[in-house]
């Protein structure tokens, strides 16, 4: 027992189990993860992760892809799986009384998917196809396209997705070699909140799960190092969509909830610096705000908009005037307060989804082996100053430490030299 309401336990091979009670809910969410994804891949591997997630709906030695499909659809479930740099999750939703069916069926996909050669075949064009939406979405892939120039050849800066010339080369035996490697107990975590009983959860899970032994020793991540450059890439649309990146952090980072308020603060809501500078103020974007992306020991602070050609270098010297604001000068009382009113009201409002609830759990578990309180984490968020904020942004922003990356109708890097290097 981890607190009043969460409740874990660890199986005898190592898979860790934890339930939320949430009895007001009459539907139960649970997600299968596993600690493992696009950043475990060697440069031959790229891609596989990803194409697991397909193939695990394809076919069990006991059900189709359609069977699977089916007794989905006839409990009134919803399914679905996603791949990110470090954890897989496949996960479904369903009634409450629905719990052993859905339990089974993903519990089968998971363990006992037979990845058909035939299946691939079918599988292969459809995963091109999502390459294509990709391709033809200038504002999702200027953010891969960011990742490559601020990660380099590190796994993390590849996309999840793969290559069009990997994907050729996979087959059968290769996605079966991969699943075993990596898809093993002690990184495997079940996790559920709704209308849930932790001990029949657990009896439902044990008699299938205790089957799946390790295999070996799992591969080691490698830390990567971050480059500061300018890289633009031509091409012919109406806008350009833009990426600047700089220093983030660990996803365990105790400044973690310092990170999580200047984000807010300079880009993460309507009111932020950037939102109204940008958008309100001088008309320079519709679009705009900054992100964070975090993993196991590193991670990367961005800011995304999309302008015109005509307006791109005087958005990207106002964006890095906010930013050398925020080195310069400590936030007012009342700009900090509202960041943690809005960080606190947004935590809380999520609290209430047990989609949001079973994906808390397991990420929490994986990346702190314990469950943070919501009580605790909102102490943290009001524990932090203007001061920690200050100091956080000088550490983060560094002369000359921050990438730029351009999609759209310019090609002259010059065009940014000297803002840089301010």
């Amino acid at each position: 027992m981890t607190s009043a309401s969460i409740q874990k336990s660890t199986l005898p091979n190592g898979i860790r189990v934890l339930t939320m009670p949430m009895p007001h809910l009459y539907s139960v969410s649970m997600g299968i993860w596993v600690d493992a994804g696009a950043r475990d891949e060697t440069t031959d591997e790229r891609g596989l992760s990803h194409f697991i997630e397909h193939m695990i709906f394809k076919g069990t030695r006991r059900r189709s892809a359609y069977q699977i499909a089916k007794e989905f659809d006839a409990i009134g479930g919803a399914t679905n799986a996603f791949t990110s740099m470090e954890n897989t999750c496949y996960y479904a939703k369903v009634m409450n009384g629905q719990l052993p069916t859905m339990v089974d069926i993903l519990s089968d996909i998971f363990l006992n998917s037979v990845f058909d050669q035939q299946e691939m075949e079918r599988e292969r064009p459809v995963i091109f196809q999502e390459i294509s939406m990709l391709e033809d979405s200038p504002d999702e892939l200027v953010h891969h396209l960011a990742g490559q120039n601020f990660w380099g050849d590190h796994p993390l800066g590849h996309p999840v997705i793969g290559t069009r010339e990997n994907l050729m080369r996979f087959d059968s035996s290769k996605l079966k070699r991969f699943f075993h490697k990596l898809y093993q107990p002690e990184r495997i975590v079940i996790s559920a909140a709704g209308m849930i009983d932790h001990p029949v959860f657990v009896d439902l899970l044990h008699p299938v799960f205790e089957m799946l032994t390790s295999t070996g020793e799992l591969p080691q991540r490698e830390k990567p190092t971050n480059h500061f450059q300018i890289q633009v890439h031509p091409r012919d649309q109406e806008q350009v969509h833009l990426c600047l990146g700089s220093r983030g952090m660990a996803t365990s980072n105790p400044d973690r909830y310092t990170l999580s308020l200047l984000n807010t603060i300079l880009g993460g809501n309507m009111s932020s610096r950037l939102f109204q500078e940008i958008r309100e103020k001088y008309g320079l974007a519709y679009s705009i705000y900054s992100f964070v992306n975090s993993f196991e020991d590193a991670g990367m602070f961005g800011i995304y908009a999309a302008v015109s050609p005509d307006h791109v270098v005087e958005t990207v010297e106002r964006i890095l005037t906010a930013i050398r604001k925020l080195k310069e000068a400590p936030v007012s009382d009342d700009e900090l307060k509202s960041a943690k009113d809005y960080t606190k009201g947004a935590l809380l409002l999520s609290a209430e989804s047990n989609d949001n609830q079973m994906i808390r759990l397991a990420q929490q578990e994986i990346h702190f082996g314990r469950h943070i309180p919501m009580k605790e984490i909102l102490s943290k968020i009001d524990g932090v100053s203007a001061r920690d904020l200050l100091a956080l942004s000088r550490r983060l922003f560094g002369d000359d430490q921050v990438a730029l990356t351009t999609l759209g109708p310019i090609a002259d890097e010059s065009l940014f030299s000297d803002l840089m290097k301010q």
